[in-house]
């Protein structure tokens, strides 16, 4: 992740992240209510209203002051906006490696090549069957936009007890790991 995008998670400009926290759920509180191709159309007409309003008033105040400034947007109309092939290959690329791992390690599990990480996956997917019940994909996208900007903070706060707590659970999931992996037969991991 980059430094832009983890100042913004731990809150390093508060305006800045506070206006891309409030539109994200902004958006996705109005997908709650109306379909993405009203936001998309909403969206776009206010857009458009305020740059035609601008450039409009622009165009009033020229004439006023009898001024030849030019368009106000002519920075923007000659700023380079397309990819180059380079680009585009290099996100390919990427896209390609998690889409074939993805394959690889979903082959693994559902071949039951390991039986205990296939056990993992098995009542990870039984817990979201429960979650899926209780929650919708989009309430679930406003838990984790809330989530991304609140824990990162949080934990910066409050890292040693955090880290602490999180020890003591981790050892005792690994001791209950151990403890079934020891009385399934066939179950016992290699050592790598």
């Amino acid at each position: 992740m980059g430094a832009a995008a983890m100042d913004l998670l731990y809150w390093r400009n508060v305006k800045h992240s506070g206006s891309v926290f409030g539109s994200m759920l902004l958006l996705l509180f109005s997908l709650t209510q109306f379909s993405v191709v009203s936001v998309g159309a909403y969206l776009a007409l206010a857009a458009l209203s305020a740059t035609i309003s601008f450039r409009i008033y622009k165009s009033v105040l020229q004439a006023v002051q009898k001024t030849d400034e030019g368009h106000p947007f002519k920075s923007y109309l000659e700023m380079e906006i397309s990819l180059s092939q380079d680009q585009i290959g290099k996100y390919a690329d990427k896209a390609l490696l998690y889409t074939n791992t993805c394959m690889k390690e979903l082959r693994r599990l559902f071949l039951v090549q390991d039986l205990i990480d296939s056990l993992k996956f098995a009542v990870l997917m039984w817990l979201l069957t429960y979650v899926g019940a209780l929650f919708n994909g989009l309430t679930l996208l406003i838990l984790v936009v809330v989530s991304m900007f609140s824990l990162p903070a949080v934990y910066e706060k409050h890292q040693a007890q955090i880290d602490q707590y999180v020890g003591l659970i981790q050892s005792q999931v690994n001791s209950v790991v151990g403890k079934i992996q020891a009385k399934i037969p066939g179950a016992k991991r290699k050592e790598e």
